[in-house]
């Protein structure tokens, strides 16, 4: 057997293999850099020019960072880059974008907007962060590769040069810096702009727990980590994912954020429209954001991540515009004029634990659902009453409620297990002397709660009597669970819950809902 003979080492010796590549590099580099020269010094002020907007940047900067891949311009782009020059102008300080996957979200905010500025002021300082770190990383390089490469380098030579670089940060001569940071490690950092990139992962953010992590860590850490509370801005662009992500904590809390929400398809009653006048240009229903990536086609191929993913992750609207376990379709059609006679009615509370502003779009109140039982079977939603008070406030409310619906209809408190929810379900029930009312223990979650009354709206057999305060019904319900409030489905399920036990002899000849047709 023939011994394998060694290949030659060079231990100790610089290899001739490598040396050549790096002879190879090095005079590759420096042909990039005279030809990069050459173009500056002949077309450097039509091209300075080309890049007073930060579209046009992008669109020069795009063969440096994507060679092999051909750039399509689309109107989105320019409606991205005119809310981020209004920040550099002081016009916005904060915004909140919302943009579907594949839209070039992370290399417009976190890479070229960044590399843009420091064309104009190269003292600005950047944090960015996103839910992972490896992320942050990668458009942290992309930046740096953009800002030293030559075509940059011969355009904008004056105080853009690095002189300290690393995985994780860089800083130019101006002592301006990009770092870039796991979202949840931010709050060790701080910049003049403070570069929010997709905080959740699409894997946790229908975790509670880890969703509450997030929104906590934005409202209560990164809100102080810019440089100059008067003049440093924040930018957040994500897609959205839950109702209660970091952009529903934005829009809850009413935090002072410019909103920049661009679907997938059009919806023209949610047509975006900021305060620098920029108003969606799309004009019909489901007229796709950027054809050019996602004809039709591929966008039918999208809707099989499901309703829920598309009408966050795509449509940013994190639960399905027909509902989610309760969908508006089922009430079509559905509006009666009044009950049939012989209809026999309960109305159930749910009851808030602390008093909200009026004026509040998130947060439990007091509901007070009224529902029926038709002699066919048929169930009736009669009546809601929603209320932003708490203690005696609702227990006047509850009583005057009753005087008027009549001691024709019985009511129903709910009690909370243990001892102290007894003591309030019967300081209640005291306060409702005179009329049928009842306690109604409550076991499960709200959603398990909530499962028989959805089985029976989606077969068909509940109807509205109709009434101003259908609209307001029919949108909380049908948010529900994904929505910021679930008082409304709650007091419907206890309101359910008390009826299905009450069975009346179906009297002949009784009047059926009738429904309304116009």
């Amino acid at each position: 057997m023939l011994a394998r003979r060694s290949r030659p080492t060079t231990r100790g010796r610089p290899d001739p293999f490598a040396l050549a590549l790096a002879r190879v590099q090095a005079e590759k580099d420096r042909r990039a850099r005279d030809k990069a020269a050459r173009d500056a010094e002949e077309r450097g002020d039509e091209i300075r020019a080309e890049c007073e907007s930060l579209a046009g940047f992008i669109r020069w900067g795009w063969p440096i960072l994507e060679p092999g891949t051909r750039y399509v311009h689309n109107w989105h782009i320019d409606a991205v880059a005119e809310h981020l020059e209004a920040i550099t102008r002081g016009d916005l300080q904060n915004l909140a974008i919302n943009i579907p996957p594949g839209h070039m979200k992370s290399l417009l905010v976190s890479v070229f907007f960044p590399a843009w500025w420091w064309t104009k002021d190269p003292t600005k300082r950047f944090l960015s962060g996103s839910y992972e770190q490896a992320l942050a990383l990668r458009d942290n390089e992309k930046m740096r590769a953009l800002v030293t490469s030559a075509e940059f380098r011969a355009l904008w030579p004056e105080g853009t040069g690095l002189i300290k670089t690393g995985t994780s940060s860089f800083m130019n001569e101006s002592r301006g810096s990009r770092e870039a940071r796991a979202f949840r490690s931010m709050t060790g950092g701080r910049g003049d702009v403070v570069l929010v990139d997709d905080p959740h992962s699409t894997e946790t953010a229908e975790s509670d727990a880890e969703r509450k992590r997030t929104v906590r860590t934005f409202v209560e850490g990164v809100q102080n980590r810019t440089n100059d509370a008067a003049t440093s801005a924040i930018i957040v662009i994500m897609q959205r994912l839950h109702a209660q992500d970091v952009c529903g904590a934005i829009e809850n809390l009413g935090l002072p954020y410019e909103r920049l929400v661009l679907p997938m398809e059009f919806e023209p009653k949610r047509r975006c429209t900021t305060r620098l006048g920029w108003t969606d240009p799309r004009t019909y229903e489901g007229e796709i954001l950027f054809p050019g990536k996602f004809p039709p086609a591929e966008v039918a191929k999208l809707k099989k991540v499901g309703s829920y993913a598309y009408a966050g992750q795509y449509q940013q609207r994190p639960v399905p515009r027909e509902g989610g376990l309760f969908k508006r379709e089922w009430f079509e059609g559905k509006i009666i004029r009044q009950a049939p006679p012989g209809t026999i009615w309960w109305r159930h509370w749910d009851l808030a634990a602390t008093e909200l502003n009026p004026s509040a779009t998130t947060g439990a109140r007091t509901a007070g659902v009224k529902m029926g039982r038709a002699p066919d079977g048929a169930i009736i939603v009669g009546h809601l009453v929603v209320a932003a008070k708490e203690g005696g406030a609702v227990k006047k409310l509850i009583r005057a409620t009753a005087e008027a619906d009549g001691v024709g209809v019985s009511v129903s408190i709910p009690q909370d297990p243990g001892a102290a929810g007894k003591v309030v379900r019967q300081d209640y029930i005291a306060h409702l002397s005179g009329f049928n009312a009842r306690k109604l223990i409550e076991s499960g979650d709200k959603v398990t709660r909530a499962e028989p009354f959805s089985a029976e709206c989606e077969n068909g057999n509940v109807y509205l009597v109709e009434g101003a305060w259908n609209t307001e019904y029919l949108d909380e319900l049908c948010l529900f669970p994904g929505g910021n409030r679930k008082d409304v489905a709650d007091a419907s399920s206890g309101a359910y819950a008390q009826l299905v036990g009450v069975r009346k002899k179906r009297g002949s000849g009784l009047a059926a809902p009738q429904i309304i047709t116009g």
